[in-house]
């Protein structure tokens, strides 16, 4: 049982791996394809580890299930980097629309005060 929770928690810790590395170096990578991998590596750990208690697991399992918490930690804090910056970008194309479609007539904006068109 204990070799199966290995294998699983190394199979994660592989897509989390790859993930990572291409967002890190803004390589194009298939989110809906890496998430599903996710999603089925922890539904694969998940089955393995109801009704184990952490008492029945040995100290290396344990390590191990430790250092995959981490490498999940990592994976979501680059994650929520990129969502972040996915959303500003978007706010300043945004901006940048709005500002080039207008030709400030109700605006309050004092850049346009007093334009003629």
């Amino acid at each position: 049982m204990q070799t199966a929770l290995h294998n699983a928690a190394d199979r994660l810790e592989a897509v989390l791996s790859r993930e990572s590395e291409a967002l890190a170096q803004s390589n194009g990578i298939d989110l809906v394809e890496t998430a599903g991998r996710k999603n089925q590596s922890l539904l694969e750990l998940t089955r393995l580890t109801r009704g184990l208690s952490p008492e029945t697991l040995d100290g290396e399992t344990r390590e191990r299930l430790l250092v995959l918490r981490r490498r999940l930690a990592e994976n979501q804090a680059v994650l929520s980097q990129h969502v972040k910056a996915s959303h500003e970008i978007s706010t300043i194309m945004a901006k940048s629309i709005a500002a080039a479609e207008s030709d400030g007539t109700y605006s309050s904006r004092p850049e346009f005060a007093g334009r003629v068109r």
